[in-house]
């Protein structure tokens, strides 16, 4: 894609106490049609940032007053939106993933290589664009389609804004973590990720299952193997980053993968370069990586599991997945959509819920997320005899009644819900004077009912 018709938007700042090298830069940029600023201090640019907003920051590690990773800082509090290049001439793995914790966008090693530069800044301005194209789309998909997306179901403001941002990222390099409990939907995100990304829709998408495979299995599936290069390997075989050309891999749980392949990993998406096992010829991909897990990854690099320069590199675009009970106003849209599936797949012409259902499924938190929902729905259109699913049409129901009588505030919903129902008959009976056969007339039950329920309710029979 060529940048130039529209890189005279974008202002970079320069930031270094060397003339040489801040000139220097600042004459590549000027001639690729860049605006280019510069200072020699810290404190220069953090004026110069307040004053005029800047959208690129090219900043040596050491400075004068204040280091480069301060200064990172200091940027991000003052304008989240720009971006930070790091130039270091330590160039070790410690001081990249400081910068990128601070905030960088990445880093850059001494001697300066002009074309690294340039591929670096052109990745920034491609994403910057992407954000901008799409930041009315949020809009444009309520109207058209407010509850679907891609193979996505739900119109709630949280899944909303799972939309937007990967209509927003979609087309772009950046590798993306998707996180959320089991059973949120991790893996449709990643499919929509790609079909909405207009460069590599057309592309394999290649989805990995890390943890149902042995350390072994997942290196060959992954990598590739060699004839001979284990027991079982028969033939050379291709892995899944050469047979994605130009699409995208998914690797689901990868909290499962053992730290010689983080390592590998970590290779994979700095060079895009690998080695099949067995074989000692480097080769290339160009897959777009989407991971996701539901596990917390921070608490694995704390616990030393996780690699942390891996964890960073694998986090530059993080999509978190709502769980269900923090979206339970999709969940009709969900129903309606799983019983359609299953009434096509077993025969069946069940249309709704009962409203008795829908109370239970409302007051449940959900602990398995839409695959559990999805599997009640299931069952329940199987053994449905009639077009309403009622209660005893769903499996295990036992579960969802008991969380109806839950405690609420040191009482039971039951508990809790009676109490409008007593004021209401209090209320009516005032109204009538006490007349208790007006009173059940009015509430629309039978005398008998009414003196239930003023004795279970301890209400006094005699006009106070």
């Amino acid at each position: 894609m060529n940048y130039k018709d529209y890189n005279n938007k974008y202002s970079i700042l320069i930031v270094d106490d060397e003339p040489l090298i801040r000139e220097s830069l600042y004459e590549i940029l000027r001639i690729d049609g860049f605006l280019a600023l510069m200072a020699s201090t810290a404190e220069e640019a953090l004026e110069e940032i307040s004053s005029k907003g800047v959208d690129i920051v090219l900043t040596d590690m050491k400075l004068p007053s204040m280091s480069g990773l301060d200064l990172i800082v200091k940027i991000k509090e003052i304008s989240p939106d720009t971006e930070v290049i790091m130039i270091t001439g330590y160039g070790s793995i410690e001081t990249a993933v400081e910068a990128m914790k601070k905030g960088a966008y990445d880093y850059v090693t001494k001697p300066i290589n002009d074309h690294e530069i340039k591929l670096m800044i052109n990745k920034i301005v491609e994403r910057k664009e992407v954000l901008q194209e799409n930041r009315d789309l949020r809009e444009i998909i309520a109207e058209v389609s407010p509850a679907k997306f891609c193979n996505m179901i739900g119109g709630s403001d949280k899944m909303q804004r799972v939309y937007h941002v990967v209509e927003s990222v979609a087309s772009s390099n950046a590798t993306i973590l998707i996180t959320g409990e089991s059973g949120t939907g991790k893996g449709l995100v990643a499919r929509a990720v790609h079909e909405k990304d207009r460069y590599r829709h057309e592309k394999p998408f290649i989805e990995v299952s890390c943890g149902a495979l042995s350390e072994t299995l997942l290196e060959s599936e992954l990598f590739g193997h060699m004839k001979g290069a284990f027991t079982g390997a028969i033939k050379d075989k291709e892995g899944r980053f050469e047979f994605a050309r130009g699409g995208t891999v998914f690797l689901d749980e990868i909290d499962a993968f053992s730290p010689s392949l983080q390592v590998k990993l970590l290779r994979v998406l700095q060079d895009g370069v690998f080695e099949r096992v067995g074989d000692n010829v480097t080769r290339k991909t160009d897959a777009r990586i989407i991971v996701a897990t539901n596990q917390e990854l921070r608490e694995l690099v704390i616990q030393g599991d996780f690699r942390e320069d891996l964890f960073y590199r694998i986090n530059v675009i993080n999509i978190t997945m709502p769980p269900l009970r923090e979206r339970k106003d999709d969940i009709d849209l969900l129903v309606d959509h799983f019983i359609a599936r299953y009434n096509k797949v077993n025969n069946k012409n069940v249309k709704s819920l009962s409203d008795e259902v829908r109370k239970l499924f409302a007051l449940y938190n959900w602990p398995g997320n839409i695959r559990e929902l999805e599997n009640a729905i299931e069952g329940a259109v199987v053994m449905s005899r009639t077009d309403i699913i009622n209660k005893w049409d769903i499996p295990n129901v036992e579960k969802f009644s008991a969380a109806s009588t839950k405690p609420v505030n040191g009482q039971s919903l039951k508990k809790v819900l009676e109490q409008p129902e007593k004021d209401t008959i209090i209320s009516v009976l005032e109204e009538c004077n006490w007349n208790r056969n007006r009173a059940a007339a009015v509430l629309g039950i039978n005398r008998t009912t009414l003196y239930n329920k003023m004795k279970k309710f301890d209400i006094s029979f005699n006009k106070p």
